[in-house]
């Protein structure tokens, strides 16, 4: 599973032993840059408190097949570029 930015996952003992109490988190991003073991990955993210509140901000090593999704992140809205309107100068009289 491939983890976006705003998805929320469970992390249990089968994404690490480190999650004896089992914590939900909200994904910042993938560390890719970190060398990992096979099936393993670095995210980033904020721990969530009971009502979904961002609790703590944390660095976590997990093994990905073990992660459980939640709730997807919303996709991304494409945005129209704005026109702009040109600007229109009057030129000021002095006097």
């Amino acid at each position: 599973m491939k983890m976006r930015a705003g998805d929320v996952v469970h992390l249990t003992t089968d994404a690490s032993v480190q999650f004896l109490r089992p914590i939900s988190v909200r994904i910042i991003r993938e560390l890719p840059e970190r060398i990992t073991y096979d099936g393993w990955v670095w995210i980033e993210g904020y721990e969530l408190d009971a009502a979904g509140d961002a609790r703590a901000r944390r660095e976590l090593y997990v093994r990905r097949e073990g992660v459980q999704l939640v709730q997807s992140a919303p996709p991304a809205t494409p945005t129209r570029p704005t026109t702009r309107r040109p600007v229109v100068r009057t030129p000021l009289r002095a006097g």
